[in-house]
C-alpha cells in the first residue's frame, strides 16, 4: 500500500480530532502566521478542504514589519482562494511578552472563530514542537500535568500537525513556491524555546508517533489522578465552621497534592498553588504548623485532619 500524502494525513487527523470534515457551513480556521509551519497549514487546509477554509493573522504590533507580514499572508491566502482576516488587540502588548502575546493572540482567535461561526481553529503545532516543549517542562520540574504537553484538542483549537515533522511541513511549502516570512524572535537566544531549538539541533531523528504514545500515556496518568482526586474529594472535603476540612491524609504525594490544591480553590476560586509552593504548605500540615499562602489559612484540627479557612486581615499600623 503506497504511503499516504501530506494532505491524506492532514485530512485523517482533522477529521479524527473534529469528528467531521470542515464544510461551507462549518469552516475550519487557521491560525497563520507566515512562517513555514502555517503556511503548511494553510496549504494543506486548502487542498484538503477546498471553500470550507479561513484564516487569520495576528499582528500584534510588536514589531514594525509584522504588518507587512499580515498583508503578505494576506496575498498567500487570495492565491489559494482562502478568506483572510487581519487580527489585532485593541491594547499594547505588555508585561511578559511571550505570554501576554500567546494569551492575546488566542484570544483573538476564539472572537474571530464565533463572528465567523467558524467550527475549529487549527494551529500549527508539531511533532518538533512537541518535543521541544515537553524537553523544556521537564527542566522546568513539571509534574504529568505540565509533561502532556501540547493538548491536540483544547476548547475549540485543534492541532492536526503534531504527528508530522518539521522537515516535511518545510518540504511541503517549498513544493508549492510559498515564501514563508522570518520571524526575528525565533533566533532570539533570550527565550528559552530558542535556545531549547539550538540544542536540538544535532538531535537524532525520532518518530513522532512514539512521542504521540508517551504523551497520551502521561495524558492518560494525568486523566486518572484528576478522576481519583475528585471521588477522594467527594468523601473527605467537606465545608464546615467557615473551614474546608480534608479528614483524610495518608495519600499518595501526588495524589495529596490535588486534594489539598482541591482545599486552597475551594477556599479562594482562582487560587493556584502547585510546585515547591504547594509542597511547602504540605510539610508544614503534616508537621502540625499553621500558615498563611495568598489568602488562607491552612492549620491542623488534629494529625488526621487539616483545615483551610479565609486568612484574617493583617494589622496595619
Amino acid at each position: 500500500m503506497p504511503a499516504q500524502s501530506l494532505t491524506d494525513r492532514f485530512r485523517a487527523e482533522t477529521e479524527r480530532l473534529t469528528g467531521a470534515a470542515p464544510a461551507s457551513d462549518r469552516r475550519l480556521g487557521l491560525a497563520v502566521s507566515g512562517g513555514p509551519d502555517s503556511l503548511a497549514l494553510l496549504a494543506l487546509a486548502a487542498e484538503a478542504y477546498p471553500g470550507a477554509v479561513a484564516a487569520a493573522t495576528i499582528d500584534h504590533g510588536l514589531r514594525p514589519e509584522a504588518a507587512a507580514e499580515a498583508e503578505h499572508v494576506a496575498a498567500i491566502c487570495c492565491r489559494l482562494d482562502v478568506p483572510h482576516a487581519i487580527l489585532a488587540p485593541e491594547e499594547p502588548i505588555g508585561g511578559n511578552i511571550q505570554s501576554a502575546a500567546r494569551a492575546a493572540r488566542y484570544a483573538l482567535l476564539e472572537s474571530w472563530r464565533e463572528d465567523k461561526g467558524l467550527g475549529w481553529i487549527a494551529t500549527a503545532h508539531h511533532a518538533d514542537d512537541q518535543l521541544e516543549t515537553i524537553l523544556m517542562r521537564l527542566m522546568r520540574g513539571s509534574g504529568v500535568d505540565g509533561l502532556s504537553a501540547i493538548r491536540p484538542v483544547n476548547g475549540a483549537v485543534i492541532r492536526p500537525l503534531l504527528g508530522m515533522r518539521k522537515a516535511e511541513l518545510v518540504a511541503h511549502v517549498a513544493k508549492r513556491d510559498l515564501e514563508a516570512v522570518a520571524d526575528p524572535s525565533n533566533a532570539d537566544l533570550a527565550f528559552d524555546r530558542v535556545r531549547m531549538r539550538e540544542a536540538l539541533h544535532d538531535f537524532p531523528d525520532f518518530d513522532p508517533d512514539r512521542l504521540a504514545r508517551s504523551v497520551e500515556a502521561l495524558r492518560d496518568a494525568a486523566e486518572a489522578l484528576r478522576w481519583t482526586a475528585a471521588r477522594e474529594a467527594e468523601g473527605h472535603i467537606e465545608s464546615r465552621d467557615g473551614a474546608v476540612r480534608l479528614d483524610r491524609t495518608d495519600y499518595p504525594g501526588e495524589l495529596l497534592r490535588r486534594l489539598v490544591a482541591i482545599c486552597l480553590e475551594r477556599v479562594d476560586p482562582g487560587h493556584r498553588t502547585r510546585g515547591p509552593a504547594l509542597d511547602g504548605v504540605i510539610d508544614a500540615l503534616s508537621q502540625g504548623n499553621k500558615g498563611t499562602i495568598g489568602k488562607i489559612l491552612y492549620f491542623t484540627e488534629s494529625p488526621e485532619i487539616w483545615c483551610f479557612s479565609k486568612a484574617p486581615p493583617r494589622k496595619t499600623g
